[in-house]
């Protein structure tokens, strides 16, 4: 996912991933660079605000059953539409007692530069040099809900990633140690596990009715201040990982105008019937408002898989691309160091092929332009990337590429994404 900056809780980021070549990058390359299903070891902060490019900072009917683990469901009452607006009141005392702190922290060990280990520097600063690794705590805070009544749950990945320990504060007051079950740093979703029985927990909604237009009711606990709750409405759906700054997720984003700020990652977006419809996520700082959560629907499957095993697989093809342009295609074409030359005039075109990866075992080349994967017609990179993501590890995708003018046909098929110590 993207330029990173520090948030008001931790200091951790990381690099995007690097360009098609070593010459000086083309425009077409910063592009091919920015979109990208290779996803290696995807990664992910660890504070109670999630940042992207631009300086991101984190953060219609329902089943009447939730459930993230086995034989485990909670039936609540369905809470009725108000044109009044006392309607956000009803939602809060239903939904808050469900809402809780998540307080992480953890030890990171910082090697000394090398030139403190010279002689002659210690001759002059020795008395006032450490002599080894300096340890240090990062804290942070964020939020998250309760989805079943024994004491999972679901947060963002990077509240949580990484923390020695965990603590969970409900609002009621009582605090729990928390178990992190597992993390997807490609979704930002986790989950956390507590040993309570009896818990106040949310009815989750589904998040593919949204329409732009209906209300948005956020409860969290911004830079520290415990249940705070906000109000707007969804301002859209849909929107890709690219539109939002955050390339290395696998997520389509809900776009909402109620108030989202650092703590408030990990916690409920709800819609006028007290449902959850998203995770809130990120904001883009300098912009008025804008904030982005992960849909419910995405959440919850995530969710059910770290809850039954851990850990979540990807598929992935391992290739990195761009959208074919006019201008695209001229700038390759005139590249006298461009071993390609490009004749398509639309299509994905494929600008790197990983080694040893599926698309490399499939025959992809650099140079191909992709034209459709199983028999849907792609103009974009988003949508290859949600072809990919909704298919399964080991599954066989059809590819149909044009290459020197000459439409081939390559099933590839997906393995599941590396991760970053792989």
């Amino acid at each position: 996912m993207k330029s990173k900056q520090q948030d008001s809780d931790y200091n951790s980021r990381q690099p995007n991933q690097k360009g098609f070549d070593a010459s000086a990058p083309k425009p077409w390359q910063k592009a091919a660079t920015y979109v990208s299903l290779v996803l290696l070891g995807a990664g992910v902060t660890f504070s109670g605000g999630y940042l992207g490019s631009n300086t991101l900072l984190s953060s219609k009917e329902s089943t009447s059953k939730v459930s993230l683990s086995p034989g485990v469901a909670v039936a609540q009452a369905q809470l009725p539409l108000s044109t009044d607006t006392n309607f956000v009141t009803e939602v809060v005392d239903k939904v808050g007692p469900a809402v809780v702190r998540i307080n992480s922290s953890r030890t990171v060990t910082q090697q000394l530069p090398d030139a403190f280990n010279d002689p002659l520097f210690r001759r002059f600063f020795g008395a006032e040099l450490p002599t080894g690794p300096q340890e240090r705590v990062e804290r942070g805070t964020g939020s998250g809900f309760i989805i079943n009544t024994d004491g999972q749950i679901l947060t963002n990945a990077h509240v949580v990633a990484g923390a020695d320990t965990v603590n969970v504060i409900l609002k009621d007051g009582r605090t729990f140690t928390g178990k992190v079950m597992g993390t997807d740093p490609v979704t930002d979703v986790a989950i956390v596990k507590i040993q309570a029985d009896n818990l106040p927990t949310v009815r989750l909604g589904d998040s593919d009715r949204l329409r732009p237009g209906e209300w948005a009711i956020a409860i969290g606990n911004p830079l520290g201040l415990d249940n705070t709750v906000t109000t707007g409405i969804i301002s859209a759906t849909g929107r890709s990982s690219s539109q939002v700054g955050v390339p290395d997720k696998r997520v389509n984003f809900i776009q909402t105008d109620a108030a989202i700020n650092p703590g408030n990652s990990g916690g409920p977006l709800l819609n006028a019937k007290g449902e959850v419809v998203g995770m809130n996520t990120a904001i883009i700082r300098g912009a008025q408002g804008l904030g982005f959560a992960i849909p419910i629907n995405t959440a919850q499957r995530i969710g059910n898989q770290l809850a039954t095993t851990g850990n979540v697989q990807h598929p992935y093809l391992g290739i990195q691309m761009v959208k074919l342009t006019p201008e695209v295609k001229q700038q390759i074409n005139e590249d006298s160091n461009s071993r390609v030359n490009i004749s398509a005039d639309r299509g994905i075109l494929v600008v790197r092929v990983m080694r040893n990866s599926p698309a490399a075992n499939a025959g992809l080349r650099t140079g191909d332009v992709i034209q459709k994967i199983n028999g849907q017609l792609v103009t974009d990179t988003d949508t290859v990337q949600q072809q990919v993501e909704r298919s399964q590890v080991g599954s066989s995708l059809q590819m149909e590429v044009l290459r020197n003018g000459q439409t081939i046909n390559l099933p590839v098929t997906t393995a599941a994404l590396p991760t970053q110590s792989e």
